[in-house]
């Protein structure tokens, strides 16, 4: 099997600001040490992108998306990305650490509770109107004329601010997509929601995380559906392609990966793969070297 190169992960730097401050912002095009280029790689915390000049692609975990101006890309920790560059990119990116949020919110499901975070059957970017796109740059602004003049008391600034773009981000994306806006619908599900990025790779039934939250399979699909549009079951599964695609791009074999992902066997683990990409895990590998 021939190697693949790593994929390398980036972390977050809290002591940036001279104190632990769990959010950053910068412009793309002067930002120090971002990655915009073509190795694989993987962030530890949230970013959002919002693109105001250039062209190309962007490749998230196993979707491609189109950089051009008014767009707006989400990312979770842990996705594998790769640009493509054709023009250069201009714009800003927003990136934080969830406990940014859970801290100041005193809400563990705060992120959860947003459409375009770990979304599992709609994109993970939107193009919007320049109206609707000037006002997240002003929010931007807002936040980055903050950060040029840290106070003792930016802290709350900032996370206003955040907070305000999170929810016009929220409408925006529901508006582009058709999905529930309704950010405080059935707790379970996102409970569920938690519980499944965390407790995947052990539980991939749905049966696992009724028990975990004492309801019904009938209950967690309906909000599920409502929420999502996709059963608990294909949330599930979702989520496990996703993460055998991830490990394809490393170097461990089909086999390594049926078995930790607890597959019965490679034949099963196959299956299950195809079935849901129409190739074989071996084809997808090397479609992506």
């Amino acid at each position: 099997m021939a190697l693949i190169p790593p994929i390398k992960t980036y972390h977050f730097l809290p002591f940036k600001y001279g104190s632990e401050l769990l959010l950053d912002l910068g412009r793309i095009e002067t930002l120090k040490n971002y990655v915009l280029d073509s190795t694989l790689h993987q962030l530890s915390f949230y970013e959002i992108i919002f693109i105001t000049e250039g062209s190309g692609t962007l490749a998230l975990d196993e979707s491609k998306m189109p950089i051009r101006p008014q767009t707006i890309i989400f990312t979770s920790p842990g996705q594998v990305r790769r640009w493509e560059i054709e023009e250069e990119v201009k714009g800003y990116t927003l990136f934080f650490e969830k406990d940014f949020l859970h801290l100041f919110f005193s809400d563990e499901f705060f992120l959860y509770r947003f459409q375009y975070f770990h979304q599992y059957s709609h994109p993970a970017e939107m193009h919007i109107d320049e109206t609707s796109f000037g006002k997240c740059l002003q929010i931007l602004q807002g936040i980055e004329q903050e950060f040029a003049q840290i106070q003792n008391d930016s802290n709350h600034m900032i996370r206003s601010l955040l907070y305000q773009l999170l929810i016009m981000l929220n409408r925006y994306y529901a508006g582009a997509y058709d999905v529930q806006q309704d950010t405080y619908i059935h707790a379970d599900f996102y409970r569920f929601r938690s519980l499944l990025e965390k407790r995947f790779l052990q539980d991939q039934t749905v049966e696992a995380y009724t028990r975990m939250l004492n309801i019904s399979t009938g209950f967690l699909n309906k909000v599920c559906r409502q929420f999502s549009g996709l059963s608990a079951q294909q949330m599930i599964h979702h989520k496990l392609v996703s993460e055998i695609k991830k490990q394809l791009h490393q170097n461990k074999s089909a086999k390594e990966i049926c078995y930790e992902l607890g597959f019965s066997d490679p034949s099963n683990f196959n299956r299950f793969f195809k079935k849901f990409t129409n190739i074989t895990p071996q084809q997808y590998r090397k479609s992506v070297k």
